[in-house]
């Protein structure tokens, strides 16, 4: 072995040492013997080194994984003898080998179980267990092994071939015939032996025992001496935990009802007289969250039998079932109460299935009902934060409780399921003692009564939201709710987590302003001023800004005798802050674009007359020109890398602003209608030099493109006279990524103006194809997987770009390129079709191919075209699903084909029996396809019904592929 590279194992070794150790080990991986070196390194113990000794066993494990089956007898026969002799060896050793060292042994004797025990060494486990006896380093290695077997035929994370699948069946049938009870036996004797003396080892088994019980027969496992023995390492601190997740695996084991029954119940009478149930007396709460699993596996067990026994009308069974649920309420309440989260987490699904059961039964018994409150005041004090929560920075705790959060809400939906006029009447309860005492109540308490209205708008759904309609007394309740918290002055708490929960319910209830309408004033102060967007907290301000728009978004008629007054106080929340004077606006840029949003909201829904919108929207732009011509001009000048992104960035931003106040405008209130085309058009003039700017050209190209895809949908036809500079702008000096993104913006003005824009389009058709060709013909990196990708893109808004055109009636644009041009088109969309492996493209490309065989496959069509058809189309249409990369099986191929299928069938409407005559007497015998088929072939192609067709050529090709 090469010393030097084995030096470089060493995790402390310099990286030269580590690279040179990486090659060494692919050197090795490919060398047909190597394997023979570190079979005896290992056998012979020739190092000491960890690092080594699990260098060796990776390469013995790639050539175990990839290449044994190219091994000669003998020498698979040295492998198995190698790993025996090293299994041995550990028995003597004075320490035993790292864990490491240990797991990688064990992953490659699995991997030769899976290989070899159906054929040559079906004496796997007996020849191991000869070796290990009950020496404790040996049965630490079989537990390490068998897990190691377990996740190589039953882990639901492993991805298995078909093939890899049915071998794994087969072994596990096998293990079940001949050796499973020896080795249950050898669990019991591990068990047996070690339970007082080496927690470790007898952890290790019951893990080894939880993790077969899923495949092997019950029976094995649940029986008095196995549960006996269970039961009492129940009682034994460092088993308990493993103990528990072990009878929890026995638990969810599938069986029939009433036997499932059987062994709960029995399973619970002992544990309970042995005192588990008490929980409050238990300190541990590691171990109560595995036992609090463990309970929720056995009401959910439970759930489960009395569902089928209920299908199968066993009605006497059925009710026992839900006899002995009943029992474990008291305890699953107790668990679902307990401070600790996890423990309250890990049993929420039983109780999520109690109420699912409730839910179905006609009548509640009063011990039912009972239940139910339990439940929802359980629920309602679990979603209190407690102290510790930290707010300003949210780290891994604070997004575990919020998750906690989220099952708690579903267990609150489920109550509102079962009855929600109790639910309502608690929710009222709590809410109105809380907010009557706000002021002396702690943020938790008081957040948490708040968020239990917002959580009833879910729970209690109603269409459109229209919660204060309809059924009266709910409606009455709702409304008395939010009047308390827009009256109560709540909005003024001070913590950040009830001044959230306060605007997030007002914004969940906006429907409650149009019944109460003089309640909006006092909100949108609260909205404005240190409560909301001028809060101390960013984070408030930032959701505040979001909440805010879709205030004024869905209140937009109730908001005019407001507009101004509101327009005044935003103003210097509206201010481009450039980067150079040090001012920290109180918004992000993101945050502005709301506020930007809602400004034009609030304008264009005025009742105002066109002047006085015209006027306020020229008020809003006009600040956001000025400033952008002066950073345009100061952009230009700068030299520092740094001062330009951040110039380019402020830019960047100022168009993005008046890009999002033209979301107010709608088919109803258009630019037009408003006055503000004016406004808009000298936004347009403002913002287009920029393309021409040579510094930072992403990020400001980017954003003018942005805009002018807005212009396109509000200005319409005004904005044409724009788009042709633009357009020349935009293709000088392109990127992949920057052809990608202009692509959309001319598909766009095609499909919109289509024939107005034709001459344009004439123009710069072929500008376009050429930096798109040029860009593709770049020479990249053999490996460079971002450029490959790029060009994928640049080659679907390509092909995307031709289907544009050619479906938008526009064919002439490309007809009147010159001959060689249109050929040289036409050919790239064939290779579209036939050679590269991209299902999106291929599928486009012959969407372009069957739309211009329609428009100029007739007799009437271009000089060539009907030879092109024959000499090209004709054969893409078979050349690219005969290709090994076209996969029948795979979606997106699937649709490809049928676009194939279509461009065949429209070849055929074009050109009638010549087609026909074509395919049977030239085409398809030069494929050599059998003449009876090149007849069925034809049938099908003249069937009226294009489905059929469809259907026939997926077959076809089935057929033709090897």
């Amino acid at each position: 072995m090469d010393e030097q590279a084995l030096l470089g194992l060493n995790p402390n070794a310099d990286s030269d040492f580590r690279q040179r150790a990486l090659a060494y080990f692919e050197q090795l991986k490919i060398s047909p013997d190597a394997w023979q070196v570190c079979a005896e390194a290992l056998a012979q113990r020739t190092y000491s080194d960890d690092h080594i000794k699990f260098f060796c066993f990776q390469v013995l494990e790639h050539q175990v994984k990839y290449k044994y089956s190219e091994l000669t007898t003998i020498q698979q026969q040295l492998i198995r003898e190698t790993l025996i002799s090293w299994l041995q060896a550990q028995m003597l050793n004075p320490q035993p080998e790292k864990t490491f060292i240990r797991n990688k042994a064990a992953q490659v004797f699995a991997l030769l179980f899976v290989t070899e025990y159906l054929t040559k060494w079906p004496k796997f486990f007996f020849d191991i267990l000869s070796v290990v006896d009950l020496n404790p380093r040996g049965v630490d290695l079989y537990l390490r092994i068998l897990m190691a077997i377990d996740s190589e035929l039953v882990d639901r994370d492993v991805v298995h071939t078909s093939e890899e699948a049915r071998r794994n069946t087969l072994i596990k049938d096998t293990m079940r015939e001949q050796c499973i009870p020896n080795l249950v036996e050898s669990w019991y004797q591990i068990l047996q032996n070690y339970q007082y003396t080496n927690s470790e080892v007898t952890c290790q088994c019951l893990e080894v025992v939880g993790a077969y019980v899923s495949w092997i027969d019950l029976s094995l496992i649940a029986n008095d001496r196995f549960i006996n023995m269970l039961l009492g390492h129940m009682s034994i601190e460092v088993l308990r935990e493993e103990a528990c997740d072990c009878l929890f695996e026995i638990v969810n084991k599938g069986m029939d009802p009433v036997d499932k029954m059987k062994l709960v119940e029995s399973l619970c009478q002992v544990l309970q007289s042995a005192g588990f149930f008490s929980i409050d007396q238990e300190e541990d709460v590691d171990f109560l969250a595995r036992f609090s699993k463990l309970v929720n596996g056995m009401g959910q067990s439970l759930i489960v039998s009395w569902t089928k026994l209920i299908k199968s009308g066993d009605i006497k069974n059925a009710q026992e079932a839900l006899q002995a649920i009943e029992t474990k309420v008291a305890l699953m309440l107790q668990l679902l109460i307990h401070e600790d989260d996890d423990i309250s987490s890990n049993i929420i699904g039983f109780c999520y299935d109690y109420l699912h059961i409730l839910k179905q039964l006609t009548v509640l018994s009063d011990q039912q009902k009972a239940n139910v409150e339990a439940i929802m005041l359980a629920v309602m004090k679990k979603l209190t934060y407690d102290e510790e929560y930290n707010f300003e920075n949210e780290g891994e705790d604070e997004a575990m409780f919020v998750e906690y959060r989220k099952q708690l809400k579903l267990l609150l939906d489920r109550l509102a399921q079962v009855s929600p006029e109790l639910l309502l009447a608690s929710v009222r309860r709590v809410f109105s003692s809380t907010l009557q005492n706000w002021q002396t109540t702690r943020f938790m308490e008081v957040e948490v009564a708040i968020r239990l209205l917002y959580m009833l708008a879910e729970a209690l759904p109603v269409s459109h939201g229209a919660h204060f309609s309809g059924d009266v007394s709910k409606a009455s309740a709702l409304q008395d709710m939010m009047r308390t918290l827009v009256t109560s002055g709540v909005s003024s708490y001070q913590h950040t987590s009830v001044t959230l929960e306060f605007f997030e319910t007002v914004v969940r209830y906006e429907k409650f302003f149009t019944v109460e309408p003089q309640h909006i004033p006092c909100v949108l102060m609260a909205f404005l001023d240190h409560r909301g967007l001028r809060h101390n907290s960013a984070k408030v301000r930032s959701r505040t800004a979001y909440l805010f728009s879709r205030f004024v978004k869905s209140l937009n008629k109730q908001m005019n005798p407001f507009i101004e007054d509101i327009l005044n106080r935003i103003q210097d929340l509206l201010e481009l802050s450039p980067p150079e004077n040090g001012y920290q606006s109180l918004l992000s840029s993101d945050d502005q674009l709301f506020i930007y949003e809602t400004a034009g909201v609030l304008i264009v829904n005025s009742e105002y007359p066109a002047e006085r919108k015209q006027a306020l929207m020229r008020n809003l732009l006009t600040p956001l020109m000025e400033k952008f011509k002066i950073l345009l001009e100061k952009l230009m000048l700068a030299q520092d890398e740094e001062r330009q992104a951040s110039l380019a960035d402020c830019l960047n931003h100022a168009v993005g602003f008046a890009s999002r106040t033209s979301k107010a405008f709608s088919n109803k209130q258009t630019v037009k209608q408003c006055g503000c085309s004016e406004v808009y058009l000298d936004c347009l003039q403002t913002f287009l030099p920029a393309l021409s700017c040579p510094l930072q050209k992403d990020v400001l190209r980017s954003g003018v493109r942005t805009f002018l895809h807005r212009m396109i949908i509000c200005l319409e036809e005004e904005v044409l006279p724009f788009i042709p500079s633009a357009s020349e702008h935009m293709l000088k000096d392109c990127e992949a990524k920057d052809l990608q993104e202009f692509i959309p913006l001319i598909n766009q003005i095609t499909a919109k103006f289509k024939i107005q824009v034709s001459p344009f389009l004439q123009q710069m058709f072929m500008p376009l194809l050429h930096a798109i060709f040029e860009v593709l013909l770049r020479p990249a990196e053999e490996n460079d997987q971002s450029a490959a990708l790029e060009k994928q893109m640049l080659r679907r808004s390509y092909f995307a770009f031709l289907q544009t055109v050619t479906g938008s009636g526009m064919s002439e644009v490309i007809a009147n390129q010159g001959a060689e041009n249109v050929e040289r088109v036409l050919i790239t969309v064939i290779q579209g079709a036939v050679e590269y492996p991209d299902p999106i493209a291929q599928k486009t490309c012959f969407i372009i191919l069957s739309k211009l065989v329609e428009l100029w496959g007739g007799k009437d069509g271009p000089v060539g075209f009907a030879d092109f058809v024959y000499k090209h189309i004709v054969p893409a249409c078979f050349l690219a699903p005969l290709k090994q990369t076209f996969d029948l099986a795979d979606a997106q191929t699937v649709l490809a084909l049928s676009e194939c299928a279509v461009t065949l069938k429209t070849i055929h409407l074009k050109r009638g029996p010549e087609c026909v005559q074509y395919l049977q007497q030239e085409y398809l015998p030069s494929l050599q396809v059998a003449p009876e088929i090149i007849q069925e072939f034809c049938q099908a192609l003249q069937q009226p019904d294009a489905k059929v067709f469809k259907n026939y050529l997926k077959v076809f090709f089935q057929r033709a592929k090897p």
